[in-house]
């Protein structure tokens, strides 16, 4: 399906689904996802300028400034792929990268590209489930198969599938990381969702329900966002 829809901002806590619905929606719309992430990667690793100044601060073990953070999305939201939109997932993180942004898509060159500000859709998922996704989460060492031993465990306890590994929990998905890093996100995410909801942008959708609920309601959003 090819249609205009414009900037989309996927909010959600780590376990809430966000990077299959990203991927869903990028499918459905023909549009790209473009997280932070791959963007330091590409940019380091194609040895852009941007992507020499973030390297050097990361060999020293510094975070990449905000800024230069900020000069790598609107390089990559001139790209003719953002044409008919985007998807940005992990950013903005903040008040001020959604500031940023705001001042960022009233330039002329975006204003001719899109009728509308961006839809801002968040998955919510309550904090227990969120731990039991992925505390709950195993892995097989050898094929790269995961289960959740809640809503998809293995046929026989702690064993794969498919060929009988011993399945093993990942160093980041304790008990005591994941807490602490769902109370990150809350801290640093909690401002920003009221700012977008302030502003009228804000669609909830309830990610407890069913994966294809989830995306049902998040592509009513998205078709329907820019009538609010």
């Amino acid at each position: 399906m090819k249609t205009k829809v414009g900037p989309v901002i996927l909010l959600g806590a780590p376990g809430a689904g966000k990077g299959t619905q990203a991927k869903l929606i990028m499918q459905r719309y023909g549009i790209p996802q473009i997280s932070t992430g791959d963007l330091l990667r590409d940019n380091v690793g194609r040895g852009t300028d941007l992507g020499k100044q973030a390297k050097a601060f990361m060999d020293k073990g510094d975070l990449v400034p905000d800024q230069l953070v900020c000069d790598m999305v609107a390089v990559r939201l001139r790209q003719p792929d953002c044409e008919s939109g985007f998807i940005l997932d992990g950013f903005p993180r903040t008040v001020g990268q959604a500031e940023w942004l705001s001042v960022l898509l009233k330039d002329g060159f975006f204003q001719q590209r899109y009728a509308s500000p961006p839809v801002v859709v968040n998955i919510a998922v309550g904090y227990n489930q969120l731990l039991r996704r992925l505390t709950g989460r195993r892995t097989c060492p050898t094929c790269g198969r995961i289960y959740n031993v809640y809503s998809q465990p293995p046929r026989v306890a702690d064993t794969c599938d498919v060929d009988g590994s011993k399945l093993v929990t990942r160093k980041d998905d304790s008990e005591e990381v994941i807490a602490e890093r769902l109370k990150a996100y809350e801290r640093q995410t909690l401002p920003l969702i009221e700012y977008y909801r302030r502003q009228g942008r804000l669609h909830e959708v309830e990610g407890d329900q069913a994966p294809t609920q989830v995306t049902a309601a998040a592509f009513r959003a998205i078709e329907n966002g820019n009538s609010l």
